[in-house]
């Protein structure tokens, strides 16, 4: 029997955790369970910053799963933000190691030319780790958008993205237009190069981003939580299929 392909997670870091109220990797266990359905073996990635400890790990593993969590530094994205919109910025409580361990990463994703699926905050990432820049808040920068941030429900779908007709996320989950949940304050407009947008919301939000060449096995990268979607629809139980059958391959 083949054994399951072993998937790297990144967690986040939690201020007060159960033990002494140390510094915590924290992920939500719905991560986990979706690559397990899926038939893939999570592995949580350590709390390091140290690239050769990274790069090992993603050696040893078959893909990595990017997943939500914190907001990033903002200075490395864009240095002169209004002191208005720092104060919406929700950044880890590790001093922005887990922004630099997730920046290592990705360059070792590219690098070593490993599957990734990135969630949230690791679709904004991905997009900082090529030069991109974000919306650093979505209310204040962009009035006229729907309220993306539906913490209330996020379980629930509450609005819809329109896929690019051919794309890799039109063809995982046989549609053109996605309905997704939507937890996030901050978002892209452009994609940085090498990535194209695939799925856009009606005021113009990114909501999936996928590579414009085929520079790694898989590369999906969304705004939204599939991984809270999986139970109730099977669109979002392709995702994770689609993405540790890659990592099997």
């Amino acid at each position: 029997m083949a054994r399951p392909p072993l998937i790297l997670v990144s967690p986040s870091i939690s201020k007060h955790g159960i033990e002494f109220h140390d510094l915590s990797a924290s992920l939500s266990v719905r991560y986990n369970n979706a690559i397990l359905q899926a038939g893939g073996l999570p592995v949580t990635a350590p709390t390091s910053t140290d690239r050769a400890v990274l790069a090992e790990c993603v050696r040893r593993t078959d893909g990595v799963l990017l997943t939500g969590g914190d907001d990033i530094n903002p200075d490395l994205y864009e240095k002169n933000l209004p002191k208005k919109i720092l104060k919406t910025i929700e950044q880890t409580p590790d001093g922005g190691e887990r922004d630099i361990r997730e920046l290592v990463l990705i360059e070792e994703i590219f690098r070593q030319r490993k599957p990734v699926l990135a969630i949230c905050r690791g679709h904004q990432i991905m997009q900082v780790a090529f030069g991109g820049k974000l919306i650093a808040d979505i209310p204040q920068q962009h009035p006229s958008a729907i309220n993306h941030r539906r913490m209330d429900k996020p379980l629930e779908l509450v609005h819809e993205a329109a896929l690019t007709p051919g794309s890799l996320v039109s063809k995982i989950c046989k549609t053109s237009v996605l309905g997704v949940n939507s937890t996030h304050h901050q978002g892209i407009l452009e994609p940085a190069e090498p990535f194209v947008a695939t799925g856009v919301s009606a005021d113009g939000m990114v909501e999936v981003m996928e590579l414009r060449e085929k520079l790694l096995p898989f590369y999906l990268s969304v705004q939204f939580h599939p991984e809270r979607l999986v139970q109730k629809h099977a669109r979002y139980k392709n995702i994770f299929q689609t993405f540790v059958a890659a990592c099997g391959k």
